[in-house]
């Protein structure tokens, strides 16, 4: 039998729908001279208004109609998050185009499938490394696009060809295209259906091609009103303000990213403030002290990881200050777990004892010290690294969904948290776990319409009654929270058959600082092996204050003292599973694993295939 929460009924179609344009456009005449948004330029925080935002996203929407962009058309972005990646996104849904995003680390071959399979007519690429990808490729191999912007002109301003336009000349054709048609957007924009395709979100490739989840209109606003305003979302109740800053970081051709920034300032009005690099996240973190955070679980292992290296460097008397107000710390974050994510008595009279002692610095130092809302989420996370957080006063909440269901599928709700869950199903969704498979399907009106140009592969995502099959084992928890086990494609089966979840083990082992990248092998084979990569930073800081020299990555990792560390943390983690379940051996990867070099997605996701492709020499030395 399969468990199931009712759907409410689907949204009504209808000419004038209101989309994240008209919502940004409504912001703009509601608090004209408020900030909305905030970029670094030369060291210096640059302010944008919501008048300004949304004057130049009417003339970035001009600009695209004088370059022959229609309805339906598709605008590509391939740039770090910046103001002209969120103008450009809602420009074209202004219009009734449709845009994709690419991720900064796309190679080149990869543009040319993304730019192609989704057949963008104009297509902006950031600075001279983006417009290279595209000029490396013989322009008869792209034959819808006909525009190329770009934003940095440095290095461009030289190449010859007659498809590039600089940012500053797109803007000013469309100041003169909106003096001479003046009307032209806000008619487009009256014209709007719920059923129009308002972006292509490009899947990460992990099993194939990757391939575009079409989005509506509709799609959008029921992401907006089910999660980014859904009852009990933030921590006592409060949805996003106007008052509330977020640091934009992650890219935004995500649509976590996308659903975090743009959808939440479109409907709730909060102010974006974009990082200067992803490398600069802690600094910028720093700065803004931003109030709601979204992160993968990489990024709140970064911070973890560097909390516990600069405990380790600090002065003695520091050290044994940072021991104890850790191990309250610990006390903290493990009663919260037990009731829900709430304080309870002991641990709030603790925390009062903490904060001002302790846990109020390292959060400012850290960035996060006015964060009164924080999630997890697009993939598995350690328990024990959101019980960290929540001991220092940090609420971090593990959720779940994916691109094809408008992330519309559980979370923890204040008070209701259950640790080594992803939560609840959002009220009133379609939701179910399939008793045969296990696997997690939805059903509402967040779910995609198919994939671009792929009706087979459409087909292929929905039951014979239509629920969103996502691919992913779950597993019910007191028959309320939802524990999601792996994707069905990665679960091990062991040479005695039982079914082994590599995704649980490998985010054990990096809930230690020393950890970065952890691949466990097994499936039909005698026992279960593991090929670890290490976190540079911590394992080379901890190798020089013991003395111990190295030149790079590889001849660190191939120290018999750091696999003796290795070593320590693969026995402490196979205390926590079953025997069947434990790592008989281990080989260190050889190299910091990369996009570009085929190991890793664009969302930092392992591509199991190619690594075993790669290390398969590794992999056979274990067996």
């Amino acid at each position: 039998m399969t468990t199931t929460v009712e759907k409410p009924e689907s949204p009504q179609t209808g000419s004038g729908a209101p989309t994240v344009a008209s919502r940004i456009r409504d912001w703009a005449q509601q608090r004209p001279d408020s900030v909305v948004m905030r970029e670094k330029d030369y060291g210096v925080w640059q302010e944008k208004s919501w008048s300004q935002l949304w004057d130049e996203i009417l003339t970035a929407s001009h600009g695209l109609l004088a370059l022959g962009v229609d309805a339906r058309d598709v605008v590509s972005i391939h740039s770090e998050d910046r103001p002209e990646w969120v103008i450009l996104d809602i420009a074209a849904v202004a219009i009734r185009a449709i845009t994709t995003g690419l991720y900064p680390t796309n190679p080149t071959a990869e543009v040319e499938y993304l730019v192609n399979d989704s057949g963008a007519k104009v297509h902006l690429a950031e600075d001279q490394e983006q417009v290279d990808k595209v000029l490396e490729v013989d322009r008869s191999r792209f034959p819808n696009l006909k525009t190329i912007l770009y934003v940095e002109p440095r290095g461009v301003g030289s190449y010859d060809d007659d498809r590039l336009m600089f940012w500053n000349d797109f803007m000013e054709l469309g100041r003169r295209h909106r003096v001479e048609h003046p009307g032209a957007v806000e008619a487009r924009m009256a014209e709007a259906e719920a059923t129009d395709v308002m972006t292509l979100v490009y899947t990460s490739g992990t099993t194939g091609p990757p391939k575009g989840a079409m989005l509506t209109n509709a799609n959008a606003e029921y992401c907006m009103e089910h999660l980014i305003n859904a009852d009990d979302r933030l921590a006592g109740n409060e949805k996003p303000t106007p008052d509330d800053q977020i640091l934009t970081y992650l890219p935004l051709c995500h649509v976590a990213e996308r659903i975090f920034s743009t959808w939440t300032l479109a409907s709730n009005g909060t102010v974006l403030n974009f990082a200067e690099s992803i490398e600069t996240v802690q600094h910028n973190l720093a700065e803004i002290q931003p109030t709601l955070f979204f992160a993968v679980p990489r990024i709140w292992e970064k911070i973890h990881a560097t909390v516990v290296i600069k405990l380790s460097d600090a002065t003695w008397a520091k050290r044994q200050v940072g021991k104890v107000c850790m191990k309250m710390a610990s006390a903290i974050g493990k009663a919260r777990v037990a009731s829900g994510g709430r304080h309870t008595l002991a641990s709030r009279l603790l925390y009062a004892i903490g904060n001002p002692l302790y846990f109020r610095a390292l959060k400012e130092r850290i960035g996060l010290r006015r964060c009164r809302w924080a999630a997890s989420g697009a993939a598995p996370i350690a328990p024990e690294v959101l019980e960290f957080f929540m001991g220092l006063g940090i609420p971090v909440y593990e959720l779940y969904g994916m691109t094809e269901n408008a992330a519309v599928a559980t979370c923890n709700f204040d008070g209701r948290v259950k640790l080594g869950t992803v939560g609840e199903p959002y009220p009133g969704i379609g939701f179910r776990i399939d008793e045969e498979t296990g696997e997690v399907q939805t059903k509402h009106p967040g779910v995609f319409v198919g994939y671009w140009n792929k009706p087979e592969k459409t087909a292929e995502t929905f039951t014979e009654d239509g629920w969103l099959k996502t691919g992913d084992v779950a597993e019910w928890v007191d028959g309320t929270h939802v524990k999601i086990v792996d994707r069905m494609k990665d679960i091990i089966i062991g040479s005695g058959g039982k079914n082994i979840s590599p995704s649980e083990i490998e985010n054990s082992l990096k809930t230690s600082p020393f950890i970065k990248e952890a691949m466990i092998v097994g499936d039909r084979r005698k026992f279960i092996t593991a090929l670890i990569g290490i976190e540079l930073d911590t394992v080379g800081d901890w190798a020089t204050r013991r003395g111990i020299p190295y030149t790079t990555y590889r001849d660190l990792s191939e120290k018999p003292e750091v696999i003796e560390l290795v070593q320590g943390i693969i026995n402490q983690t196979n205390d926590k599973f079953s025997r069947v379940e434990g790592i008989k051996k281990f080989r260190m990867i050889p190299k910091e694993l990369d996009h570009e070099d085929g190991e890793l997605t664009a969302t930092q996701k392992l591509k199991r295939s190619a690594m075993t492709d790669m290390f398969g020499d590794l992999v056979e030395s274990m067996y």
